[in-house]
């Protein structure tokens, strides 16, 4: 009744040309009233002055003087307002459990009754309080998940479990289908579940302390292959300064090989120690789950939930650490020790003992290339093409991530990056690290990265992508795939698709092409070593109208 009462009264203290409460408010001689701007306004607009309801004319202009008593209602309509909507707060809103005994707006419940199947609020709770059988029902916190308890075949609460059929049933239930099967109480059958998790949670918790006891480990390998690195950095040079200027040349090469080495082992090492970091967080929050299902007051709940709480998770494997990155740089530095008293002619024969190079099996879990389109997201990298490096007969649009072949030059100003004669563009971003993307293809399109330097004002051998020791690129048509790297082509067959996926590992120098259908399908995949960062490079070499979009992971 007093809402209704406020909103009858935000009626009358009403504005009728801003339909808002009055501000400033002015009565006019015909007895109506109006916000002072809204009245001047409306008056200043017109050569004579009337009233905007009754259409009463005044000669002169009335004054306008602030009618207090409306402005002092309309204060007290807006506290008034304010007193009503801030008692709001005790109803039941969504995502709220509603009282079940309340006839008009339903309060919110604090407990929920697991023998009278129902939720209440404070005031109607007071019965299980005060009257001596109710006393004895079960409450706990409210709980919207009430009906879960309830039989949906008889309508009625579900109190035995069947060890036969491993779930819940009513009293007819076990009187109907499950008439000689194994039953108890669930009551008693989660005192029994309850040792399991219990066993269960000291599991999870000594499998903590083993993953905490291996990132330790792993740690103590890192500062060992660190000292054994920086050793055979400082023998190494110390040897190579004694050589003449022939091998300084092989020196430097060394050093940076040794450098890369201990950096890739190290990554190694880093990308293990997160994986179990996360393991460990994640066996974390499940002891969390465990904790709490342990202290739930509703059997059925636990139940319900326990199956898929006390499945144990594969443990990560830690590898066995046998001293061979530690072996590998001493067998470097030995390398080194012998060339260095040997003579130039023997230079060639000793020079494979003592390149470091990667033909050594990897000694840390290796990280292995992502198989789902999920596991690639992971990886996912939000690039938009290079404006300044497009060639003329392309369009880009669609904030940049997307090429069309124009029958026509467009108008583009003069800069040095711009591809003069090859119809390619570059991205504005560099590749490092790990990186996915990918492209959606309509007609012949290249998809390729190259590295910044890549030549532009040559012939497309010189600078199409693909033809030269700078690029690598995939060309999609309708008649299939073909790579092509350092002029070398090589035909690729898989299913055909419009979206191309390319996935780059940078540190481990791999670069994958993927056709993607409803799997991941590997078309092309390089080894090599990149020296540079790399960028995404998108070549439209056949027919105007011809797209490549750059895939939006926003």
């Amino acid at each position: 009744m007093a809402l209704q009462l406020i909103q009858l009264d935000q009626e009358k203290l009403s504005c009728s040309i801003c339909l808002d409460l009055l501000k400033d408010p002015v009565t006019i001689p015909c007895g109506h009233s109006y916000c002072m701007d809204c009245i001047k306004n409306c008056w200043d607009e017109k050569e004579t002055h009337s009233c905007p309801q009754c259409r009463q004319t005044f000669t002169p202009t009335p004054v306008l003087v602030k009618n207090m008593i409306l402005g002092e209602l309309v204060e007290d309509l807006k506290k008034a307002e304010h007193s009503t909507a801030s008692s709001d707060h005790t109803f039941a809103g969504p995502g709220d459990v509603a009282c079940d005994f309340c006839s008009e707006r339903k309060l919110k419940a604090s407990k929920s009754c697991l023998v009278c199947m129902a939720s209440y609020c404070e005031q109607h709770l007071q019965p299980h309080y005060n009257v001596a059988p109710l006393k004895k029902h079960k409450l706990i916190k409210a709980t919207s998940k009430l009906q879960e308890n309830i039989c949906p075949r008889h309508d009625e609460v579900m109190k035995i479990f069947c060890r036969t059929d491993q779930q819940c049933i009513c009293y007819l239930c076990l009187m109907d289908e499950h008439k000689d099967h194994v039953t108890v109480s669930a009551a008693a059958e989660r005192a029994e579940k309850q040792k399991d998790l219990e066993t269960n949670q000291q599991n999870v918790q000594q499998r903590i302390q083993n993953r905490e006891k291996d990132v330790k480990v792993l740690q103590e390998q890192v500062e060992a292959m660190n000292l054994s690195a920086d050793k055979a950095f400082r023998e190494c040079d110390k040897a190579f300064k004694n050589l003449i200027s022939l091998i300084e040349k092989k020196s430097s090469e060394v050093k940076q090989q040794i450098r890369s080495k201990q950096k890739c082992e190290q990554n190694r090492v880093k990308e293990l120690q997160e994986k179990i970091e996360q393991e460990i967080r994640d066996l974390r929050r499940r002891d969390t789950e465990l904790q709490q299902l342990s202290l739930t007051e509703d059997h059925l709940h636990f139940l319900k939930n326990y199956s898929s709480l006390s499945h144990q998770s594969a443990s990560t494997n830690v590898p066995t650490y046998n001293n061979l990155t530690l072996q590998y740089f001493e067998d470097v530095t030995a390398s080194v020790s012998r060339t260095r008293d040997k003579v130039k002619a023997l230079l060639s024969d000793e020079w494979p003992k003592i390149s470091v190079g990667t033909t050594k099996a990897d000694i840390l879990l290796p990280q292995g290339e992502p198989k789902t389109r999920d596991d690639f997201l992971k990886y996912s990298c939000q690039i938009t093409l290079d404006i300044d490096t497009v060639n003329t007969l392309l369009s880009l649009s669609d904030s940049n991530r997307k090429v069309t072949l124009m029958s026509r030059n467009q108008s583009y100003p003069s800069h040095p990056d711009r591809f003069l004669v090859c119809r390619q563009v570059l991205s504005r971003e560099g590749l490092t690290g790990h990186c996915y993307l990918e492209v959606k293809c309509n007609g012949m399109v290249g998809v390729a990265v190259a590295y910044k330097d890549i030549g532009r004002r040559g012939t497309v051998k010189e600078c199409g992508f693909g033809f030269n020791d700078k690029s690598w690129a995939l060309t999609v048509s309708g008649s299939g795939y073909n790579f092509k790297h350092n002029n070398i082509s090589t035909l690729i067959s898989g299913p055909l698709s419009s979206r191309i996926g390319v996935y780059l590992d940078h540190r481990a120098g791999t670069l994958s092409f993927y056709s993607i259908t409803e799997t991941m399908n590997l078309l092309h995949r390089v080894q090599t070593r990149f020296t540079q960062p790399l960028h995404a490079g998108l070549w439209l070499p056949q027919s105007a109208g011809d797209t490549a979009e750059l895939f939006d992971f926003k």
